[in-house]
């Protein structure tokens, strides 16, 4: 096995248990574990668990733009693109409903603990809002983007919440409709 498929293993491990168990509560021998490896080898790659979670972070980020990237070759309107955002909660509907967003739960837990890479995650948040600006001012509404984009991104965050809450996917379809609903009058509203 080589040096960057052992890093990148214990990278993508390290992700999916701090969304499975949280930061707070996933170790170093956590990780060898899932990765089968021995503790020794993740300290060959990683000294701190924050220098884990900086990879994660850096790792999810990445993972982001390539799907933004993704959307903006696949979608050929600012709405479509917009509509996928919006879908990401029904998309990963499962996963939601048992662990909450990955990206609101990770900061949470990092503002909670006062951890100093919190600001590094919000970063992801912040891919997401920049994105959706620039989606909404090519929908034209370049006056209100960034407040348009802040409140998909808290709707989203807050259907996600209350999805993981209540494990209602009635309630998350609902809103996912009207999300979209609302977005449909915003580029009439634009055309007109």
């Amino acid at each position: 096995m080589t040096t960057s498929i052992t890093r990148e293993q214990i990278v993508h491990a390290a992700d999916d248990l701090f969304y499975r168990r949280g930061f707070e509560h996933t170790s170093f021998t956590d990780i060898a574990r899932a990765v089968e490896i021995s503790k020794g080898n993740i300290y060959y790659h990683f000294k701190t668990m924050a220098e884990v979670l900086r990879a994660v972070i850096e790792a999810r980020l990445q993972s982001k733009r390539d799907m933004l990237r993704r959307w903006e070759a696949e979608e050929p309107t600012a709405r479509g693109r917009i509509e996928r955002y919006i879908d990401i909660v029904t998309v990963n509907g499962p996963d939601i409903e048992r662990y909450g967003c990955p990206v609101g739960t990770l900061t949470t837990e990092l503002a909670k603990l006062a951890h100093p890479c919190r600001d590094e995650a919000v970063e992801i948040l912040t891919l997401f809002r920049t994105w959706l600006r620039d989606q909404f001012v090519r929908l034209g509404q370049a006056d209100d983007a960034d407040e348009l984009a802040m409140r998909v991104l808290s709707a989203s965050q807050g259907i996600a919440t209350l999805s993981n809450a209540y494990q209602d996917r009635a309630f998350v379809q609902r809103e996912v409709a009207d999300l979209r609903a609302w977005l449909r009058t915003l580029e009439t509203v634009a055309h007109e």
